[in-house]
């Protein structure tokens, strides 16, 4: 692929980092979990946040709808935009701006201004991770760049087994605006922490427009692409309705629901460190199988996940395939595009939240019009398309 907007400096071999910026790289997973916390919050508030501004619950779920439409967007137009600002800089900035407008969320006097607040939120949530997402490769020696963007994507996985269940019984307990401002505090912290140990990161390119549509000429980031949008979209098309198919279809309480979920994430974060370990031998291999595991997962679901057991047994190899995603996927667009990591690392990043918002979407008409059932069918025939799209990249040298 062409390089041609790096300037002489930037088409220099970086030099080796030191091991104390393994450091900075936990400080970036801390951002993460707290992006992550941040975007599916609401999730479990959206009951006491429409009746406290009188809205319906419908309504309150543009809380969780509108920062991951809005991510989407900022995630390529927000490194472009800032140019060749030092990344560290952006990332105090952009952590700032979570800070600010989590509080915001907090004092918010009526419905209106919340969503506007969590707008700045979306900012945020695509601009960090689309700098965050490629930040490995900058930080440590090459041989560790998987277990690093093992690291600091474990934040997703951690938010969704700690982050979010906590905030939401902090919010049951406490109301729910003292759980966002204590997502503004741990902002801050994270602030704190990023100011402290992230060293300078000059910008590696200025992105353009024509930078990011050069990507797409790049055959291994066309099937990351494809991969990413296919696996996504199939997988929360699917989860998003995961409450209700483990009580109909597997006959499981709804008071064993939270703990199976708990349950999924734990599985999440072993498959996403256990990926981690893989990617540094197979990157191919690793993102092929992590497919094929959903592949089989999801559909099991209507034929073993008849009883509460083998709901629970299926719903934790879901956890641990689908924990190996997001650093499976993003390891491969780093090795597809190691000339342009930013660049092909946003517009991963842009189609990731799309493909969430997207998918819950179409699930919610295919079970309002269908059946329930038809949404694990859909997550299974994604994952197998993902699984086919990959196999064409067998013989691209980059991901050996």
């Amino acid at each position: 692929m062409t390089t041609a907007e790096q300037t002489p400096a930037q088409a220099k071999e970086p030099e080796v980092p030191e091991k104390s910026r393994w450091i900075a790289v936990w400080a970036v997973a801390l951002g993460t979990f707290l992006l992550v916390t941040a975007e599916q919050l609401p999730i479990g508030l959206l009951t006491s946040v429409g009746s406290a501004l009188s809205v319906s619950e419908g309504t309150a779920g543009l809380m969780v709808t509108v920062p991951s439409i809005v991510a989407a967007f900022a995630a390529p137009l927000v490194p472009m935009l800032v140019g060749a600002m030092d990344r560290r800089i952006l990332l105090i900035g952009l952590m700032t701006l979570m800070t600010v407008s989590n509080l915001a969320t907090a004092l918010a006097p009526n419905f209106s201004v919340l969503v506007a607040s969590r707008v700045l939120v979306g900012i945020a949530i695509g601009g960090f991770w689309a700098v965050a997402s490629g930040l490995a490769v900058r930080l440590v020696a090459p041989a560790d760049v998987p277990r690093a963007t093992a690291v600091i994507f474990g934040g997703v996985g951690a938010a969704n087994v700690f982050g979010v269940p906590l905030g939401t019984l902090l919010g049951d307990f406490t109301g729910w605006r003292l759980a966002f401002s204590s997502l503004s505090a741990l902002a801050l912290i994270t602030l704190i922490a990023l100011l402290v140990v992230l060293p300078g990161l000059t910008a590696s390119q200025v992105i353009r427009p024509k930078l990011l549509m050069e990507q797409f000429r790049n055959p291994g980031v066309r099937v990351g692409i494809i991969a990413t949008v296919l696996i996504v979209f199939g997988h929360f098309a699917a989860y998003t309705f995961v409450s209700p198919v483990l009580q109909k279809l597997s006959g499981i309480d709804e008071r064993y629901v939270g703990p199976l979920l708990f349950g999924f994430g734990v599985a999440g974060m072993i498959g996403n460190f256990v990926a981690g370990a893989a990617l540094s031998r197979q990157v191919y291999r690793s993102v092929l199988y992590t497919a094929v595991a959903l592949v089989i997962a999801m559909p099991l679901f209507l034929l073993l996940g008849q009883t509460a057991i083998g709901g629970g047994i299926l719903l934790a190899v879901w956890g641990l395939a689908y924990g190996g995603v997001s650093v499976g996927l993003q390891t491969w667009m780093i090795k597809s595009a190691p000339q342009a990591v930013e660049a092909a690392s946003s517009l991963w990043v842009a189609v990731f939240n799309l493909s969430i918002g997207l998918g819950a979407l179409v699930g919610g008409v295919i079970v309002d019009t269908l059946t329930l059932q038809s949404v694990l069918w859909l997550g299974g025939a994604c994952a197998l398309l993902a699984a086919l799209a990959i196999w064409t990249a067998r013989k691209n040298p980059a991901l050996r």
